[in-house]
């Protein structure tokens, strides 16, 4: 098993031909996040078709880009003379406000600009929470936010609810629809992204049978 996936790897060795006939790619967003990549219609019959013969990438991995991805202000190319402490050329921080940088930001390798633990993104102004709807972008997920509304005419209250979106670090592996996030507010990351997940909880599952509210 790959650390990280949730599908068994076979180590598959086809000839060339068969390499090269039928070779394939699987998006982005399908790698991010570990689902079954969508496999074309004419590799079905493929007895290897239906194994992981494609790479499975980490998602916490460095290079995974068309750039050359690095931390701003990190020196990677040390000249080392002799034998020196094996040392950890990362830097992260604390975001502060009572939330503690993930195991995975300090020692991971993913290199996002848009990290509140790793990146330059300072997180001030509102915290709220929301349960995850939909992880399909990369990167980004969307939170549903239900509250209450007061109705003066009838003297009661109505439930609404909003959505939001969010930027999440790769240092939050394995995110599903369900979990319960905790966002800060950050400067505007893109047209609609001006939060960022500071805290994950997972969803507990106590029955087999449960019933979602939407």
């Amino acid at each position: 098993m790959i650390e990280g996936c949730q599908y068994q790897v076979d180590i598959v060795f086809p000839t060339f031909s068969d390499v090269a006939a039928n070779f394939f790619l699987v998006t982005g967003s399908q790698l991010y996040h570990h689902r079954q990549p969508t496999i074309p219609h004419k590799f079905h019959k493929r007895p290897w078709a239906d194994r992981v013969f494609f790479f499975l990438f980490d998602p916490t991995a460095k290079q995974i880009e068309k750039a050359f991805q690095k931390q701003q202000g990190i020196f990677q190319n040390t000249k080392v003379v002799g034998k020196k402490a094996v040392k950890n050329n990362r830097w992260y921080k604390e975001v502060g406000l009572g939330f503690k940088t993930p195991r995975e930001a300090i020692e991971g390798h993913y290199i996002d600009k848009k990290c509140p633990f790793t990146g330059d993104v300072s997180i001030r102004g509102r915290i709220l929470t929301g349960e995850i709807i939909s992880t399909k972008m990369k990167r980004t997920i969307v939170i549903r936010r239900e509250y209450l509304h007061f109705i003066s005419k009838y003297n009661r209250y109505e439930k609404r609810h909003k959505n939001l979106a969010a930027h999440i670090s790769p240092c939050f592996i394995g995110v599903q629809q369900g979990d319960s996030v905790t966002v800060g507010q950050c400067r505007p990351l893109s047209k609609t992204v001006r939060f960022n997940v500071l805290k994950v909880q997972k969803k507990v599952v106590k029955g087999a049978k449960n019933f979602a509210k939407f």
